[in-house]
């Protein structure tokens, strides 16, 4: 099934200065180790801050700690992390984004923020509530770090664009869990998938 998002998100005054000022951050680092590809300051508020944002109504209420795989720029990581005020560890091997995403942690006063700059499968986590990626690599892959990761009700929230049916369908056989469908309202040809109960027959 697919559902439609809310078609604008609402955010506090406090929580707009504060993407405000991610953005003032975002552009001059940008311009120097390239962490999104436009350089146009309102199409980064749209097509990443924006597309961060619409995950908000996905994530269930709670105050449990939560991770994003790849968080590059800090999409959609960093921006829920400023959104929500909830324990978010941002997993980022790339040593100059992870510095990056240090550094912007560290000036918005988000002491709820870790970064930890190693690879996925080194980093070691307590079981988060909530799991996000973006952008970052197919289902089948994604699938064993959510289940390693997420604690037994936990979530799954993982933007794709036009491949979604293309990975579900080539999901390897053996794993299970609930899937559902949201339509984004960024882009008319992406679709989020939140999954919960993953687990694998047998594990």
């Amino acid at each position: 099934m697919k559902h439609g998002l809310p078609p604008e998100i609402d955010v506090s005054r406090e929580t707009q200065s504060k993407l405000d000022a991610f953005l003032e951050m975002l552009v001059p680092w940008n311009a120097r180790i390239n962490l999104v590809a436009t350089r146009d300051p309102e199409e980064m508020r749209r097509r990443h801050i924006g597309d961060s944002l619409q995950l908000l109504p996905l994530v269930p209420p709670g105050d449990g700690p939560m991770a994003d795989l790849g968080s590059g720029g800090g999409f959609p990581g960093l921006i829920l992390a400023i959104a929500l005020g909830r324990p978010m560890h941002l997993v980022e091997s790339d040593k100059r984004k992870s510095a990056f995403l240090t550094a912007a942690a560290a000036h918005l006063g988000l002491k709820h923020v870790t970064v930890h700059p190693k690879r996925i499968e080194a980093v070691s986590l307590p079981p988060v509530s909530v799991l996000s990626a973006r952008a970052l690599a197919p289902l089948s892959d994604l699938l064993p770090h959510a289940h390693r990761l997420l604690a037994d009700d936990g979530v799954a929230i993982f933007p794709k664009g036009r491949t979604a049916a293309a990975e579900l369908t080539a999901i390897p056989p053996g794993w299970q869990m609930e899937v559902e469908r949201f339509s984004s309202r960024t882009d008319p040809d992406a679709t989020i998938l939140r999954l919960s109960r993953i687990h694998r027959e047998g594990v």
